[in-house]
């Protein structure tokens, strides 16, 4: 017996094109896209939405976010996470491997994939993490079921931290999965705030940030990193871009190379720590406006393949301090479509772009079976956002766990209606309609 679903009379945005049409949903994957007002079908829906005003794209994949779990539960899980996700009109995740105990081990890998299974109300990835001592097992991993190797070059908890040229060339070297690095060479920073702390005591103010977590430390492990992926042929892909410096890096660097620009990156400058203190403190550091410009036309020009969030809860406890006390992470997710569409709105890009940036790339990048796009066959992963309604986040609007945002506050002209992941209708106005429902680990055709 299959439920159908049909939206109708909404305006489409998918692989380059946006047109008014219908789309059915059979079960989880949808069945027709028809174009135009009129909807011939084969057998009736049994539920029918009125799309009139709306837009439909495919589901959001962020490749980028720390759901805390396990190990690190009171800042947030893969259930209050997911459902701030899946509120946002994101479908997918990939959670990175920094939890307690860290994803390092097939033991460690199995152990997450349950948590996820048991807890998330979205599609997920689990990515492995890259030690100086686990890289044997690289060439091992399953390149079906990972989804991704994580690199801490230059900032991580624990013992990720690989910055060694020859550790990192056996990384390289092993790995048959694309590599997500953090590139921040250790050694630069580690002088730099040895400097900052001389100059402005043991916890320096926020605002000198950007000066420990300097453009020069990323730019040099960059450097690094695009050399090890030219010499190996592994396949770099350059998490959260902060600087104008790398982007003039990777027009230069090989097919096999590939950039994430993060959605705090492209929101705020180094003008805005005074406004937002520590809420705004991630790493690598967010930099000055002329930083933030060049990311933004990074985002057109071919140099930016995909959005991410680097989604990381902390408790507001967590955010005191400075430089030094205060925690670096912000959560985001719940907000990352609606941020971009304000930046559809400011003319930075257009919705089709924004399809191909947090959609269709990120699905291609890792090899998604079936998900990213809206086609016949394809698992429906969809979110129905629509625009021109005012509304103002508050508090109480916020559904991860740790229950703040840097974005509070502000007025957003979209708002998402309705998520639907693998045909369900998760999200519906403002509610997630059914918190026992669980989301599905990604398959990759690798």
């Amino acid at each position: 017996m299959h439920f159908r679903t049909e939206i109708r009379n909404v305006t489409i945005v998918n692989e380059g094109r946006t047109f008014l049409g219908s789309l059915l949903i059979d079960d989880d994957r949808i069945d027709r896209i028809t174009e135009g007002e009129v909807c011939d079908l084969r057998t009736p829906a049994d539920k029918v939405i009125d799309g009139t005003g709306c837009f439909l794209l495919p589901g959001i994949i962020d490749t980028h976010v720390h759901f805390r779990d396990p190990g690190l539960t009171r800042k947030g899980d893969f259930f209050s996470e997911s459902k701030a996700a899946a509120a946002g009109g994101v479908t997918t995740v990939f959670d990175m491997p920094n939890c307690v105990p860290q994803t390092t081990t097939a033991e460690a890998f199995r152990e997450k994939w349950k948590i996820a299974s048991s807890k998330s109300v979205v599609n997920f990835g689990i990515c492995f993490g890259a030690t100086q001592s686990n890289a044997s097992e690289l060439s091992r991993l399953d390149r079906r079921k990972v989804a991704a190797v994580k690199l801490f070059m230059g900032s991580s908890t624990g013992n990720m931290l690989v910055d060694d040229e020859a550790d990192l060339l056996t990384v390289f070297e092993q790995s048959r999965l694309p590599i997500i690095a953090h590139c921040e060479d250790s050694t630069i920073i580690a002088e730099n705030l040895k400097a900052a702390k001389k100059a402005y005591g043991p916890d320096p103010a926020i605002i000198h940030h950007p000066e420990i977590r300097s453009e020069e430390a990323c730019l040099r492990s960059t450097e690094l990193a695009l050399k090890l992926a030219k010499q190996t042929g592994a396949h770099l892909h350059v998490a959260h871009l902060s600087t104008a410096a790398e982007l003039e890096l990777l027009r230069s660097a090989g097919e096999n190379v590939t950039a994430e620009a993060c959605v705090g990156h492209l929101l705020f400058s180094s003008e805005d720590y005074a406004r937002f203190g520590t809420r705004i403190k991630v790493n690598p550091a967010i930099k000055s406006p002329a930083d933030r410009d060049a990311l933004r036309k990074g985002l057109t020009d071919g140099s930016i393949f995909s959005v991410a969030t680097d989604h990381a809860p902390h408790t507001l406890a967590d955010k005191v301090g400075g430089c030094v006390g205060a925690a670096s992470g912000m959560p985001i997710i719940q907000f990352s479509l609606l941020s971009m569409l304000s930046l559809v709105d400011a003319g930075v890009l257009d919705i089709a772009q924004l399809v191909k940036l947090m959609c269709h790339h990120p699905a291609d990048l890792f090899s998604f079976l079936n998900r990213g796009y809206l086609r016949d066959g394809y698992m429906a992963d969809l979110v129905l956002v629509r625009p021109h309604v005012a509304w103002t986040l508050t508090p109480n609007k916020i559904h991860s766990n740790c229950n703040w945002s840097p974005l509070e506050g502000q007025t957003f002209r979209w708002k998402v209606e309705r998520t639907f992941c693998n045909g369900f209708p998760i999200y519906n106005r403002g509610h997630i309609t059914d918190e026992k429902y669980r989301g599905r680990p990604v398959c990759f055709a690798r």
